[in-house]
């Protein structure tokens, strides 16, 4: 197999991860867009690019995760054969670290969109007026 043949062989493995890579994507985006369905609308504009960055770290960090789980978050690096090599951080590990950050404010600013209501269905503890009976002793 000669170089050409290889680098054809990669490109379309890559192909294909990007791929699968797109339709996970959107399988995220589908699940948030349900659970983030009764944003006001007002709100739904923000909540649709939100949702978007939010599908695509989700998916990102599952791929970072499988990477770190292999490789670990470590490796033995050198600036050149003349110096003695030490471990650092992967930079995959500081990627992750800081999308694992923003990726939680996205989920927290989402979450902050949904409507605090006290129906039958709603997750929101209902208010027994417990912590206004204690707020006045």
């Amino acid at each position: 197999m000669d170089g050409a043949e290889v680098k054809r062989l990669e490109d379309v493995a890559k192909d294909k991860r990007q791929k699968a890579k797109k339709r996970r994507i959107s399988v995220e985006e589908k699940r948030l867009r349900k659970i983030y369905e009764n944003i006001a609308e007002d709100q739904k504009g923000i909540a649709d690019g939100l949702i978007r960055r939010a599908a695509y770290m989700r998916v990102t960090l599952e791929d970072y995760e499988i990477d770190l789980d292999e490789k670990g978050y470590v490796e033995q690096f050198t600036q050149s054969e003349k110096t003695a090599a030490y471990e650092r951080e992967r930079p995959v590990a500081r990627l992750y670290n800081t999308m694992n950050r923003n990726y939680q404010q996205i989920v927290k600013q989402l979450s902050d969109m949904l409507p605090k209501g006290d129906g039958e269905g709603d997750k929101t503890p209902k208010q027994d007026g417990f912590d206004e009976f204690m707020n006045r002793r």
